[in-house]
């Protein structure tokens, strides 16, 4: 068996360490004296660091290939105020070997009880239509399943299992409160929208080891792959309106709400237009206090530079 897991967050420089990680990148790098190393990025689901293997490279090029689960001894030193690996050793460990929620990072919530509160909303329902729009999907035990785990990006925002759930359900809290503002707004239609708009990343990420892209997400991309999905479910239901056909895919194809941000059609309805900010809203807020909360540059007042945001986030709160 694998050495005990100790946690990426745990480690402490000049520290020695054998434990088990996930391989995310794999280079050879060439030594100013002309040799070369390995220079890995590992992880596990507390987070990722650099690791070096600077001697005896050619024993473990075929081993540790990204994806890999390996088992490293390696000592902890810091530079440049960031810790990192200098490896002694590192092999390939086999899967049955491995717990694979300590790799992944993973809500803390109860998916099955945010679930049932996603059901119960839906039955509350009073449009029929949606309803069993909704219900008949969800019927589904693969999709069912997809949902509840999948992350709701890569990266970006709410990327971990269950990340999706939890956007999801967020919108849909910020939903209700928007109705009570703007009494117009037709509830049903916005938490459909909310429900659905990220449902083709079930199929668009790949996550039983790294979040990545599937060849179809790569190739299709999410929005067409649920606009294709809720399609084919509304005409599976007898005289489905094609007034509420329309601004339910409406919905779906203008979230983006920008050209440039690959929406092929910006919000053209008062519930498409809300429910883009609602998403812009809870992506946003919850990927700046990601930053706030996992910055590691040292600095108690920025963090490091932000693609999502373009620029510097202030860290400083008023108490």
């Amino acid at each position: 068996m694998a050495a005990p897991k100790v946690f990426i967050r745990d480690l402490q420089a000049n520290q020695e360490v054998t434990t088990t990680f996930l391989v995310l990148k794999k280079e050879i790098k060439v030594k100013k004296n002309g040799g070369q190393y390995l220079m890995f990025t590992l992880s596990d689901r507390s987070g990722s660091m650099t690791a070096f293997l600077w001697e005896n490279i050619g024993d473990f090029l075929d081993t540790c290939e990204p994806g890999n689960f390996v088992l490293a001894k390696a000592m902890v030193k810091e530079f440049n105020s960031h810790l990192q690996l200098s490896l002694f050793k590192i092999k390939r460990v086999a899967d049955a070997e491995i717990v694979i929620a300590d790799y992944l990072p993973a809500s803390d919530k109860d998916l099955d009880a945010e679930f049932d509160e996603i059901i119960g909303i839906i039955l509350g329902f009073s449009n029929p239509y949606l309803k069993d729009l909704l219900i008949n999907l969800f019927n589904d035990e693969s999709l069912t399943r997809k949902f509840k785990t999948c992350p709701a990006g890569k990266t970006l925002h709410h990327a971990y299992i269950g990340g999706l759930m939890e956007h999801v359900l967020s919108i849909i809290r910020l939903a209700q409160y928007m109705k009570q503002h703007y009494p117009i707004l037709n509830l049903d239609l916005l938490i459909t929208g909310a429900i659905l708009h990220d449902l083709g990343k079930v199929d668009e990420l790949s996550y039983s080891r790294t979040f990545d892209y599937t060849d179809d997400g790569k190739l299709i991309g999410h929005l067409t792959m649920e606009v294709m999905l809720v399609d084919r479910k509304m005409n599976e239901i007898s005289e489905f309106p094609e007034e509420l056909r329309k601004q339910v895919l409406h919905m779906l194809l203008s979230h983006h709400g920008k050209f440039e941000y690959g929406s092929p059609k910006l919000p053209m309805t008062l519930e498409a237009l809300v429910l883009h900010y609602l998403d812009n809203l809870d992506a946003k807020v919850y990927a700046m206090q990601w930053l706030i909360e996992n910055d590691d540059t040292g600095n108690d007042r920025w963090t490091g530079y932000s693609k999502m945001f373009d620029g510097y986030i202030y860290k400083k709160r008023v108490p």
